[in-house]
Parts: structure tokens; sequence; C-alpha cells
């Protein structure tokens, strides 16, 4: 396929995408959050460090986690139940534009590890293949929506800690090629303390 073939689908798509989040009702999706807002805040700023910050977030990625919790894709049965309740894609759309419309707050993280975090994130860890975090989560760990990478930055660092955990143990397998089973396979607790420690402290 020629390069300006593939970039016009590409275009097509960013354009389709961007009707649909546009065409969003975000306050129908507040209106629909009201149940998620025990566990992750009626801002999308959970307190609790293993509940994870929903605001700022891809909205792309929010719908896709969404799906993947209701058909099982995704394991946990909490939300599972939660995203349920969520009867169409309409509402996961709606619930995601809300939540991607909100501003994300910053909280505690160890100010000691984030030296070595931001090491690993932007140059990998070579002794081990780790590839530097920065390639798909972006330089300022805002993402890529079109590529459902997610924002990481001022995320609980417990969370982020939690999900590396089961990604390297298998319990969590919904990356697309394996990529994120791949890269925790390769690192140690600590590495990923420090990793979470620095993507904390973003704001």
């Amino acid at each position: 396929m020629k390069p300006s073939h593939i970039a016009a689908i590409i275009i097509g798509l960013c354009s389709l995408m961007s009707f649909s989040l546009f065409a969003a009702d975000i306050e129908a999706g507040k209106s629909k959050s009201v149940v998620c807002a025990g566990c992750h805040g009626q801002d999308g700023n959970s307190t609790n460090g293993i509940w994870p910050k929903l605001a700022g977030q891809h909205t792309t990625y929010l719908i896709k986690q969404l799906k993947e919790f209701k058909d099982g894709t995704r394991a946990d049965a909490v939300m599972a139940g939660m995203a349920a309740i969520l009867a169409t894609d309409e509402d996961m759309q709606n619930v995601a534009a809300f939540y991607a419309s909100q501003k994300i707050k910053g909280g505690a993280f160890n100010k000691d590890l984030v030296a070595k975090g931001e090491a690993i994130y932007r140059g990998g860890i070579t002794e081990t293949s780790v590839p530097a975090c920065i390639a798909c989560h972006s330089p300022s760990a805002d993402g890529n929506g079109p590529a459902l990478f997610p924002s990481l930055k001022s995320q609980h660092p417990e969370y982020i800690v939690a999900q590396m955990k089961k990604f390297k143990d298998g319990t969590r397998s919904n990356d697309p090629g394996k990529m994120m089973q791949n890269v925790a396979a390769r690192m140690l607790d600590s590495e990923m303390e420090a990793v979470a420690a620095y993507l904390a402290g973003i704001q």
C-alpha cells in the first residue's frame, strides 16, 4: 500500500474518531458516572491508591477498557458489574467523554525514587532490554489516544505498580501484542515502583 493511501486512511479514521468524541454527551456521561464516583471520585480523581484516577484519560482508552471489562477480556469482578450497567456503546462514550473532560490532580509519591524512575521512563533498562516508556506514553506521559496508549501522568503509584505486576504474572492480558506483559516481565518490583513514583509526580 502506498504511503499516500495509508495517510488518507489515518486521516479518515481520525476524522471519524473526532466526530464520535464531539458527538458524545458529557452531561449524560456525568449523570451515568454517579455510580462510579464511590471509587473514582465525582470528578474522576479517586482518593484511594488502589483505584485509578480517570480524570483527563483518553476517551478511546476508557471506552476500550469498559468494553473489555464487560466482555471479560480484562478480568475484574467489580468492574465487570459496573460496566454491565452501561447498557449501550453510547453510554460508554458519554461516561468516557465526561472523565476525559476533567482535570487530573496530583497526589503523594516517593520523591527519593523519581530520578531512577525518570531514567527508566526515558531511557529504558539496557541490561534487561526494557524499552523506554516514553516511546508509547509520550515525553509528558500523556499517552496516545488514537493508539490506545493511556495517559499515566499524576496517576496513583500504587495503581501503576499493581497493574504492572498483573501484566507480569498474566492476570491482566488485554495489552495488544503482549506489549506490556513483555515489558513488565523484565522489570523488578523496585524498578516498577521507581517508574510509578516518577509518573505520579508529573503534572
